[in-house]
């Protein structure tokens, strides 16, 4: 006799083998996973937990749960992430974007001036420009990534959330010569080279090591973008950076030793961590 698998005998299954492989919320990424499969909602789940799952569903639940138990991330698995409010699409070879970075967002959102020019710098799913877009609705927003794949996915992004953000590929200034900026924005790659063998294997083993390596001591990209950043920057523009845990002071050292800039300022996080750093030009 052909046994029954019921939507509670799934999510129990699942909830345990996804702990087994060492996955946290095992329960809550269960629900999420046969949500996808069935299109259901989580309510949908929980007054239909004596449904018996079709073999074609059920191979679909066997398959994300594979991939899942391999520590393939979660959001890679559904296609979406929420991020500020906005759902934002999803890929494979593309950062994930972090609620951390909200922070980089409103802070940038509190120092746009009417009319800005904006720059996201590394703009990769678009989340950061295309959520400045949408709070910041007369500025001109532009981003730039030297992925093509990242730049594609940005574009669907900003159509879906129906915002304009003028993207080129290239690295850092390279393709704004001559333009000057009101905002200059970044989310850069800050992990030093060493940790990254120890990060959880959903992001060392998945997502794209680019976006994550910021050199020997985390701090490459800051050594490139500060003393660079006032000469695309308006008299009076801010330049601000997500930065890793621990490395506020030194990234504001950086911004110190250009002599250019002022009102230098850190913002924490929700979780009371140093997340963004920045300054205004003098």
């Amino acid at each position: 006799m052909t046994e029954t698998w019921t939507i509670l005998k799934v999510l129990t299954w699942t909830r345990d083998y996804l702990a087994e492989k060492g996955v946290e919320n095992s329960r809550l990424e269960s629900e999420w996973l046969l949500c996808e499969v069935l299109g259901l909602d989580r309510v949908g789940l929980y007054v239909n937990f004596d449904k018996p799952l079709t073999a074609s569903e059920l191979a679909a639940c066997r398959a994300l749960v594979g991939r899942r138990a391999r520590r393939e991330p979660l959001q890679y698995l559904l296609g979406s992430q929420d991020f500020c409010g906005l759902d934002f699409e999803v890929s494979p070879g593309v950062l994930i974007p972090r609620h951390d970075t909200e922070t980089l967002v409103q802070e940038a959102v509190n120092r746009c001036p009417a009319r800005a020019a904006i720059l996201d710098i590394g703009v990769g799913s678009g989340c950061i420009a295309v959520a400045l877009a949408k709070f910041c609705t007369d500025a001109q927003v532009y981003g730039v990534d030297p992925s093509l794949k990242a730049l594609e996915l940005a574009q669907r992004n900003a159509d879906r959330h129906g915002v304009t953000v003028t993207l080129f590929q290239g690295s850092l200034f390279e393709p704004f010569k001559g333009l000057k900026f009101d905002l200059i924005v970044s989310n850069p790659p800050y992990i030093p080279t060493a940790e990254i063998a120890g990060l959880q294997p959903e992001v060392r083993d998945y997502e794209p090591r680019e976006a994550l390596d910021g050199g020997p001591d985390g701090l490459d990209f800051y050594r490139s973008i500060i003393p660079a950043a006032p000469s695309c920057l308006e008299k009076d523009g801010w330049l601000l950076l997500e930065v890793g845990i621990g490395e506020s002071p030194e990234v504001l050292k950086i911004f110190e030793a250009t002599g250019l800039f002022h009102e230098l300022f850190s913002a924490n996080d929700p979780g009371a961590i140093e997340r963004v750093v920045g300054g205004r030009k003098k």
